[in-house]
């Protein structure tokens, strides 16, 4: 089972830009391989909605968004989607104050000033390109999990800092 890069951990991961997936890449076996990692690391969480590949220890421009994500927003494709090489290519220009968390900083929240909407350019496993938008949680994850693909960790901008005891976190398994 793939660990979570915790940010104590002695590993400069968390705060390197992540490399680019190259063309040759896409469809590869260590591909397939390092989403599958992710995939089961983030369904390991109770309270996960997304992940990068360096909070395993892979410096490779890709995120995860949960399934249920997904379904909550009534989309009617309820997999978790996977984007590669993501970019952010139009964001609102209203913003909103967010609690925010990390699988990285385990049971640390404040507030994060985020863009209301966000649309996300990105390629699937194939190397198909697509964009997806959203508001609401969806657009606070591109967010984040684009941060993380520079090195940036939402403690960086957030203010109000807390510790939650891990019992009082939203479960994500209970919604299901």
């Amino acid at each position: 089972m793939p660990e979570i890069v915790q940010k104590n951990d002695d590993t400069d991961v968390l705060r390197a830009t992540a490399e680019l997936i190259q063309e040759n890449e896409f469809g590869s076996e260590e591909l397939k391989n390092i989403l599958a990692d992710m995939k089961e690391a983030l369904h390991d969480t109770d309270d996960g909605v997304a992940i990068a590949a360096p909070q395993i220890g892979i410096s490779k421009r890709i995120f995860l968004v949960r399934d249920t994500v997904f379904a909550e927003r009534g989309d009617l494709d309820t997999a978790d989607h996977e984007f590669i090489n993501p970019e952010l290519v139009n964001t609102s220009q209203a913003t909103v104050e967010l609690d925010e968390g990390c699988l990285s900083v385990r049971n640390t929240y404040g507030k994060v000033t985020r863009y209301k909407q966000a649309t996300v350019r990105a390629y699937d496993i194939s190397g198909d390109e697509f964009e997806v938008g959203g508001s609401g949680l969806l657009a606070q994850i591109f967010q984040q999990e684009i941060e993380h693909l520079d090195g940036t960790l939402f403690v960086d901008k957030a203010r109000d800092l807390r510790e939650i005891d891990p019992e009082k976190r939203t479960h994500i398994k209970n919604r299901q």
